[in-house]
């Protein structure tokens, strides 16, 4: 078998993805001149904080810093003080807010939101206080204008309010400008309504951290004028990277994620990938059979799978890493390349009745991902109620977690029979460190496949394009 397995235990096993009839050795050891330059600049990249070729969106010099992110150190942006405000942040809500809105979207959204599915799950708000051991009822907002959805939290807020006089829900606001439309006009709504119904309602910031009149943000400005606390969206740190950083930890303190160890598991994976042994370093082995899978074979397509109903969100905050990142017109040199990898969600076992048959024998061009879990500390086992029949009595007896796995062992059995790539990230618990190896992971390996494709893995000027033709939209609506 051909897997990479850190002292954590955490498992990167790509049988299926490398070998004779599917990425080879002799490809791997051809490209090895692109991935280890590549793996230079990412050295340099650590370093200096530079990526060559990288421009904000106005054309000018970006520090990329997401990788000093796991690195709890003062100098860096997640400092000891940092970090213990985020935590005196959780201690004083603890047991006195009763709801928490998080208002984002994209990296504003997507990152906490898996902090919150591992940690807290889809039962969350149904928990008595005692049972969420005094952390507050959490909903995510801002991510959508949608408004059956927002009126929808707001009848809960006011009905769920009924009985206690000093019911107290807090928006956390997070937004780099303040001028993002969804997150914004969800807040002011939610802020009405709340006011209306006589609601104790108070708000913190997660924004950019620049003071003065020329470098302040609408929302940083509207803080300091509110009184608000604030927390900081980092320069140097795109959204899709931020889990890692303020943006996603305040998520995490509020319902009682260990940050500290979602970091460590970061830092420690960001150690090993330091090596610049292919067979060590499980973000370049990664990145390089991926983006040989697409050079090579046309594999312009990417499911992430992963075995776990609460890693659904997990897969959600990929498209955005993976979309955004490598997604590019034009190569770094301005070339038009047309460069991506188009990102599907899937869940296992869910999606095995779904798209699995589309890729099982639908066209040659996916590569397929899969997150397993080895360990289940609630794991359930099927009792021997109906051994008389034989269907049935197949799987009594056996725990959820065995059965999962065997489905998932079959899904890539099958995929392989038919010469379709698939590889496995096998964490031994769901935990805050495990989960932070992964993330980071992903991170690294996207940073490096920027690299061989030679475009910005980090600017999106894609982006740029709609919001500009959205807010002359919004003018013309409002002259009507």
């Amino acid at each position: 078998m051909a897997k990479i397995t850190l002292e954590s235990g955490f498992t990167f096993d790509v049988t299926n993805l490398y070998g004779p009839d599917k990425i080879t050795d002799e490809a791997v050891r051809a490209f090895a001149p692109v991935y280890t330059k590549a793996h230079a600049a990412m050295m340099e990249m650590r370093r200096t904080g530079l990526m060559a070729g990288h421009l904000s969106k106005d054309g000018e010099p970006e520090a990329v810093l997401f990788p000093q992110l796991p690195y709890i150190q003062e100098g860096n942006i997640n400092c000891p003080e940092r970090i213990m405000a985020l935590e005196e942040l959780a201690r004083t809500s603890r047991n006195r807010v009763d709801a928490v809105i998080f208002l984002g979207i994209g990296g504003s959204y997507l990152g906490g939101k898996v902090l919150f599915d591992v940690q807290c799950g889809e039962f969350w708000n149904l928990k008595s206080t005692e049972a969420r051991k005094g952390f507050p009822k959490a909903f995510f907002a801002g991510n959508n204008v949608d408004s059956h959805k927002l009126s929808g939290l707001v009848s809960f807020l006011k009905t769920d309010s009924k009985n206690k006089p000093d019911y107290t829900v807090m928006a956390v606001i997070i937004s780099k400008s303040g001028s993002t439309i969804e997150p914004m006009s969800n807040y002011m709504i939610l802020r009405q309504a709340m006011g209306d119904a006589g609601i104790h309602f108070e708000t913190v910031a997660v924004t950019d951290p620049h003071h003065g009149a020329e470098r302040e943000t609408l929302l940083h400005g509207l803080a300091k004028k509110s009184e608000w606390p604030m927390f900081r969206v980092p320069d140097g740190v795109g959204g899709r990277f931020s889990v890692f950083s303020e943006v996603g930890l305040i998520v995490g303190v509020l319902i009682g994620f260990d940050i500290r160890q979602f970091l460590a598991g970061a830092r420690d994976m960001d150690q090993v990938c330091h090596d610049s042994d292919i067979w060590k370093n499980p973000a370049l082995l990664n990145s390089v059979l991926k983006y040989l899978a697409g050079a090579r074979q046309g594999r312009a397509l990417e499911v992430l799978m992963p075995y776990a109903d609460n890693l659904k969100s997990l897969s959600e905050w990929y498209i955005q890493l993976l979309a955004e990142s490598l997604g590019k017109r034009l190569d770094k040199q301005g070339k038009v390349v047309h460069y991506g990898r188009t990102p599907i969600v899937a869940v296992g076992t869910t999606d095995m009745h779904a798209q699995t048959q589309e890729h099982q024998e639908g066209p040659q061009d996916k590569v397929v991902q899969f997150v397993s879990v080895q360990y289940w500390d609630d794991d359930v086992t099927v009792p021997h109620m109906y051994d008389e029949y034989p269907k049935l009595a197949a799987f009594s007896g056996l725990p959820l977690s065995r059965i999962l796995e065997a489905a998932r062992g079959s899904n890539a059995e099958a995929l392989a029979g038919d010469g379709r790539p698939s590889a496995n990230y096998i964490l031994p618990e769901l935990t805050p460190y495990h989960l932070g190896e992964l993330m980071f992971m992903l991170c690294l390996s996207i940073a490096y496949e920027g690299e061989y494709a030679n475009v910005d893995a980090f600017n999106q000027p894609g982006v740029e394009v709609y919001k500009r033709l959205l807010g002359d939209r919004l003018q013309k609506l409002q002259e009507e």
